[in-house]
């Protein structure tokens, strides 16, 4: 049965995102991101700078299979054709339909976006109805 984590309160969702992925690939995880092309765009860009010593290796849906397939992180705007299965972090406003194959869904809420609460409530509300566990991280008593 999938894992479901909503980490909430991100004050900059985009950098919490980086710092998440990070972690992830430290711990050996391989990373399938759902989001917009707009915000796959600005993720892009923020994961080959993390930090001056650091970039995050990444593939874009859409991309030649090998290069997908090699990538620890894949960035997707619909789920069809990832070849990763562990972890999806859902940057997407809806439940992602097929999120069932992934092993862990972490979904990331920002702290001051009113809509985005919102629409995480939603998706919550979702996969509460469907029995799945759902943990809850607070970022704010994190700092």
């Amino acid at each position: 049965m999938t894992e479901v984590a909503f980490h909430f309160n991100a004050p900059d969702k985009l950098g919490y995102v980086c710092r998440f992925a990070r972690k992830a690939l430290r711990h050996g995880a391989r990373l399938a991101i759902l989001g917009s092309p707009e915000l796959l765009g600005h993720l892009s860009t923020r994961l080959w700078s993390v930090a001056p010593t650091e970039f995050l290796a990444h593939a874009r849906q859409g991309e030649a299979e090998h290069i997908m397939a090699a990538s620890p992180i894949v960035l997707l705007e619909q789920l069809d054709g990832t070849p990763h299965h562990e972890v999806l972090l859902n940057l997407s406003e809806q439940v992602p339909q097929g999120f069932e194959r992934f092993a862990r869904v972490v979904e990331v809420v920002g702290a001051e976006d009113e809509q985005d609460r919102h629409l995480a409530r939603q998706r919550w509300r979702h996969y509460a109805s469907m029995g799945l566990a759902i943990v809850r991280h607070d970022l704010v008593l994190k700092d």
